[in-house]
């Protein structure tokens, strides 16, 4: 109990003692005055006849040391089993009121001294008072973080080529200069600090632009960016782009379920640090589309980590939702599903994956034309990728290197297009420098070919498939404040129609019926 506590006690303590006050005649008048002018102990060690067991020993080693308002008798005791007089209390009181005004006294001389500081301290109280309540009023969920992302894109395509109805049909299609845009809003919702629901909006209106993905400017397929997005719906129309649960089962296991979940998003680990900001979207899939072909749509998965070591196990059906055995649904034939399992192990500068994927009617999701139509013909695949990564201690001259190779076999029974028995490869390097020039730009490069096809019919390839391909990007990251960074980068396609382009060529050369080099500024916004 604090002193103030204790002297409020003080006057309802007195009025108890009224009915054993003592008649004049039993007083030791001299013996009160003495214990009201007696010197203040500063120890109870002091009182010959106080022990460490007495019940209020503490209680009294407190008064002493921490306030100094108890005094004792003459001689040396403190007599704490006699019965206190009402002029002894009053005594006893006195004391410690002489010793409140002291303490009073003190603090007041402080709270004049500082007065300016202690003023400038209320005033920032007062203040983070009212944002704390501003902020709690004006919150849209105690669980839940919003995270954003705005993409621009201006830019442009060039072809080139020694077929000219296939150049000139290539720039009637991607040839304008165009701005297009792809926004994200991302809902993470945590019910126990350990889980996550994610639910992720999207939106935009690439399908048409030089970079399209499923719509008009879709022609040349290979030129798409990681940000090319649209609705079905349409352009500008918002749609559920990711929705699914996380939970962890143990310190080592965690398992993912959803009704729009993506096949990386049930990877213990990605194995690559490349790139930085992503410009083509060919270099997105650690080297293999035909493995981590980025499958999206209901599906579940477990992974198990420990130690740097990791290993995980999904599947997703990307018309999942569909009712039509022939068309969709979770383990048809007419599902569009994904297995996926994956080996790998994480480092504090490297990592390293190996990796294995089983798919039915699902294409590389980058790829040549004829490629892709290895895989979207009805039939299956199976893939295996190998891929790892490497990271400089410092930012410096030495970049970050990446890398990945995966190869795909095709068997189908369709007897519209045969490719039954075609084997596809793929593989890409990339190198990325953080604070290049600057601290906080990056600078990177990448090179590769994607899947393409090494293998098939006769019938269909001719003597050798001439589906080979090279990519190139390079870009560079102004990173203007911590939320918006511009990215100017340049591209190139060496072939990007593949076997189909000779096939249109007639096959009257050897050198490519198309090539496709581009630019793009890109800006980002974070929020």
């Amino acid at each position: 109990m604090k002193l103030f506590q204790k002297l409020l006690l003080a006057p309802a303590a007195l009025g108890l003692m009224a009915p054993m006050a003592a008649t004049a005649s039993e007083l030791n008048i001299a013996g009160v005055s003495q214990y009201g002018s007696e010197e203040q102990v500063t120890s109870i060690t002091q009182f010959s006849d106080v022990q460490p067991t007495d019940w209020a020993y503490q209680a009294l080693s407190n008064l002493i040391e921490r306030y100094g308002c108890v005094a004792g008798y003459p001689n040396g005791t403190y007599r704490g089993s006699r019965a206190m007089t009402r002029y002894e209390a009053a005594a006893l009181l006195n004391a410690c009121l002489d010793r409140v005004t002291e303490v009073t006294d003190e603090l007041k001389r402080l709270m004049k001294e500082f007065e300016k500081e202690l003023a400038v301290l209320k005033g920032r109280v007062d203040g983070l008072e009212a944002k704390v309540a501003e902020l709690e009023a004006t919150q849209f969920s105690t669980t839940t973080k919003l995270k954003g992302l705005a993409t621009f894109v201006l830019g442009a395509n060039s072809f080139g080529g020694s077929n000219n109805a296939i150049k000139d049909e290539a720039k009637a299609i991607e040839g304008a200069t165009a701005f297009a845009y792809d926004v994200r809003l991302i809902f993470d919702t945590s019910f126990t600090g350990k889980d996550l629901l994610r639910t992720t909006l999207r939106a935009g209106n690439f399908a048409d632009s030089p970079w399209g993905v499923g719509g008009n400017g879709d022609y040349v397929g290979l030129n798409t960016l990681e940000v090319s997005f649209q609705e079905d719906a349409g352009p500008n129309a918002v749609g559920i782009n990711r929705l699914f649960y996380q939970f962890p089962v143990g310190d080592k296991v965690t398992v993912t379920v959803g009704g729009r979940v993506r096949q990386d998003d049930m990877l213990a680990m990605w194995p690559s640090v490349y790139p930085a900001d992503t410009v083509l979207d060919v270099f997105t899939y650690a080297g293999a589309p035909g493995t981590y072909s980025l499958n999206l749509g209901a599906g579940a998965g477990v992974w198990y980590e420990d130690n740097g070591w990791s290993f995980s196990l999904n599947y997703v059906a990307a018309n999942g939702n569909n009712g039509n055995p022939e068309e969709g649904g979770i383990g048809t034939s007419g599902s569009k599903e994904t297995f996926t399992g994956q080996i790998g192990y994480a480092g504090n500068n490297w990592g390293a994956a190996v990796a294995y994927n089983y798919g039915n009617g699902v294409g590389p999701a980058s790829s040549t034309p004829a490629a892709f139509l290895a895989g979207t013909a009805s039939g299956s695949n199976n893939s295996v990728a190998v891929s790892a990564y490497w990271q400089p201690s410092e930012s410096g001259f030495i970049p970050s290197i990446s890398a990945g190779w995966g190869i795909t076999g095709y068997s189908s029974n369709d007897t519209t297009f045969n490719f039954d028995g075609v084997t596809a490869n793929s593989w890409y390097v990339g190198l990325q420098w953080d604070d290049a020039f600057i601290k906080g730009n990056a600078l990177g490069m990448a090179v590769g070919q994607p899947t393409f096809i090494t293998g098939c019919e006769r019938s269909y390839c001719g003597d050798s498939p001439k589906d080979g391909n090279w990519a190139w990007e390079w870009w560079y990251k102004f990173q203007v404040t911590d939320n918006i960074s511009v990215t100017p980068a340049l591209y190139y396609l060496s072939n990007p129609l593949g076997q189909l382009g000779w096939e249109a060529n007639g096959r009257t050369n050897d050198s490519a019926p198309l090539t496709n080099f581009g630019g793009i500024i890109k800006t980002t916004f974070k929020f």
